[in-house]
């Protein structure tokens, strides 16, 4: 898989993955520990700048906005901090793994989850390193029977096993081992860069001149920390330069 294919790989591995539990929908969450959150961040620093969905609709995308909001005011959900507090360690859990049943009657449930035609869900959690996880979540759709604890262990076991994409997928989003998010545009140029074309070759594929390419190559170097397409290349491959 290469970083071209990273989001349509996504795709089809979550289409498999409802496909495996009947579910309805899925998500993916490129999540990352940021640095200098306020005291008392009651998901210590946890964020997903990057939350992709199998399909995506309008409330779902508001309702992500809202939440990753509310994260950044120290509000954050019963069942979110349950999931956060086990960061540093693989783990799949169904919703009533994570809350009491109480908590389906609570004002967050209701507008979160029924409120945009989801009523049950497993999150499994991938760490790939202490500060990066790969999350996914699969999602039933109301009407439909809670999931079991045997379709949690079968997303478990279908996701623990594929270290290598996690690790790839984290690394086509910026988000394991560059210090900042890359913008839209570095993303593209990244893409491109490992795909072995030179910089007036991007430059003519994406429509820029080449001078703003060449900025957009040493901002993406910079985020990862390497000084060549090299070394960006190995860090890529997951092997030493």
């Amino acid at each position: 898989m290469n970083a071209a294919s990273a989001d349509a790989a996504t795709d089809r591995l979550m289409v498999g993955l409802c496909a495996m539990v009947e579910a309805q929908n899925a998500s993916w969450f490129g999540s990352v520990r940021l640095d200098g959150t306020f005291s008392g961040d009651p998901v210590k620093g946890w964020r997903a700048p990057i939350v992709r969905f199998l399909y995506p609709t309008q409330p779902l995308d508001e309702a992500a906005r809202e939440l990753s909001k509310s994260l950044d005011h120290g509000a954050a959900d019963e069942a979110t901090v349950a999931n956060v507090a086990g960061a540093g360690r693989f783990r799949a859990n169904r919703l009533r793994d994570l809350v009491p049943e109480t908590w389906f009657d609570s004002p967050y449930y209701h507008c979160y989850y029924r409120g945009i035609g989801r009523c049950d869900a497993i999150y499994v959690a991938f760490p790939v390193n202490e500060d990066a996880e790969s999350w996914f979540g699969i999602y039933r759709a109301c009407g439909r029977p809670a999931f079991t604890g045997e379709e949690r262990d079968i997303l478990a076991y279908a996701l623990r096993c594929i270290k290598w994409f996690h690790r790839r997928l984290m690394l086509s989003h910026g988000l394991l081992v560059a210090s900042a998010p890359l913008l839209p545009a570095e993303r593209r140029v990244l893409h491109l860069l490992l795909t072995g074309m030179t910089e007036k070759e991007i430059a003519a594929q994406l429509g820029l001149a080449v001078s703003t390419t060449h900025q957009y190559v040493v901002a993406v170097f910079r985020k990862f920390n390497v000084r060549s397409r090299a070394a960006l290349m190995s860090l890529w491959l997951n092997r030493p330069a």
